[in-house]
C-alpha cells in the first residue's frame, strides 16, 4: 500500500511539458532529490527506481495528449514513493490476466515487485486523468 504523502518527511513535485526532454529532467530531478534526502546513489533500489520513473514519464510523453505531466517524489527512511500523473483518461492495466505486467508496463511491474514494492494506477476524481504510483522499500 502507498503511504499517505503527508506522512512522508521528504516531498517534491515537478510539473513538466509533455515532451521528450521531460524524461531526462524527471530523472535528473529524482537523482538530485534522492541525494538531498540522503539516499545513496548506489542504494540497490535507486537504479530500478530511475528506470521505472523513466519508463512512466516516457509513456506519458508517448500516449498522453495532455500539455503537462506531473511527477511527485516522496520518501521516508523506510520507502521511496513516486507518481507520474497526466490528464489522459486511459488507465493502463499494470497486470495481465495471469498477474504479469501488460504491454510496456511489464518492466515497470517486474522492477517494482523485485525489491518488494507496489504499483497502482489511480484515476482522477473527474475521470479525465490518472497517476501511476510506485512504492519501493529502502
Amino acid at each position: 500500500m502507498t503511504p499517505r504523502l503527508d506522512t512522508l518527511p521528504y516531498r517534491h513535485v515537478l510539473t513538466l511539458p509533455t515532451e521528450p526532454a521531460a524524461v531526462r529532467l524527471a530523472r535528473e530531478t529524482a537523482e538530485q532529490a534522492l541525494a538531498e534526502w540522503g539516499v545513496a546513489a548506489h542504494h540497490p533500489v535507486v537504479g530500478p527506481a530511475l528506470l521505472i520513473l523513466s519508463e512512466l514519464v516516457t509513456n506519458s510523453v508517448r500516449h498522453a495528449a495532455a500539455p503537462q505531466t506531473t511527477v511527485i517524489y516522496a520518501a521516508s527512511p523506510e520507502c521511496l514513493v513516486f507518481a507520474v500523473h497526466d490528464r489522459h483518461p486511459h488507465r493502463p492495466r499494470l497486470y495481465g490476466p495471469s498477474g504479469t505486467g501488460a504491454g510496456g508496463l511489464a518492466t515497470v511491474v517486474e522492477l517494482t515487485h523485485g525489491p518488494g514494492g507496489t504499483a497502482v494506477v489511480r484515476g482522477d476524481a473527474d475521470g479525465l486523468g490518472k497517476s501511476v504510483w510506485i512504492t519501493l522499500p529502502l
